[in-house]
């Protein structure tokens, strides 16, 4: 269940809008006690904030929903797709390895997709939010976190890797990704499924 940031602390969405949406997932949350939820939450936001400000992006001009577990971001209009992808992802990773070596290891699904959208009186509404969240969501996507030996995996949607991954700007790597395709509540939704960083080497 989300839970919404205050509007008034974040920007505005004026309309409807053609916006990245990005949304991250911990791996096992809900097994946790609460006060390991606590932490799991504090280290979290650390890595995200951490991983933005080394990716030269500032969070505070994101609209940001946060859940337990998680967030669901929608980011600036001038925001260059293609570095987002890669760096954002890149230096997640990192941190989260910086994480396992200190001895608190953090596993994450990172969703993205670029879609409309606007602010509703509960929340984000349009297809971009629900797109992300059934990326985040799918059973391949948990499935592969599950199975791999990096702590990150990063599922797309199929119009983000032809419109961005295809580009290989930021030296984007297709041949990291995999297609996967799945149904959720009566719909079919095609995406790509990268474990750790996109980027070439």
């Amino acid at each position: 269940m989300l839970n919404r940031v205050k509007l008034d602390t974040m920007p505005p969405l004026d309309g409807l809008v053609y916006r990245l949406v990005v949304a991250v997932d911990v791996e096992g949350y809900s097994k946790l006690d609460a006060l390991d939820q606590s932490l799991v939450q504090s280290r979290l936001g650390e890595v995200l904030d951490l991983a933005a400000h080394d990716a030269g992006l500032d969070r505070s001009h994101w609209y940001r929903q946060v859940r337990g577990d998680g967030e669901l971001a929608v980011l600036p209009a001038d925001a260059d797709t293609a570095w987002v992808v890669a760096h954002l992802t890149e230096r997640l990773a990192a941190n989260l390895a910086d994480l396992r070596r200190a001895g608190t290891p953090l596993r994450m699904r990172v969703a993205m997709h670029c879609g409309t959208l606007t602010a509703g009186r509960f929340g984000l509404v349009g297809d971009a939010p629900i797109v992300t969240c059934r990326l985040l969501d799918a059973g391949a996507a948990r499935r592969e976190l599950a199975a791999a030996s990096t702590d990150l995996v990063l599922v797309i949607s199929e119009r983000l890797f032809d419109d961005v991954v295809r580009t290989r700007f930021h030296d984007l790597d297709p041949t990291r990704f995999r297609a996967t395709r799945f149904r959720a509540k009566g719909t079919w939704y095609s995406g790509y499924l990268c474990p750790g960083p996109p980027r070439r080497g």
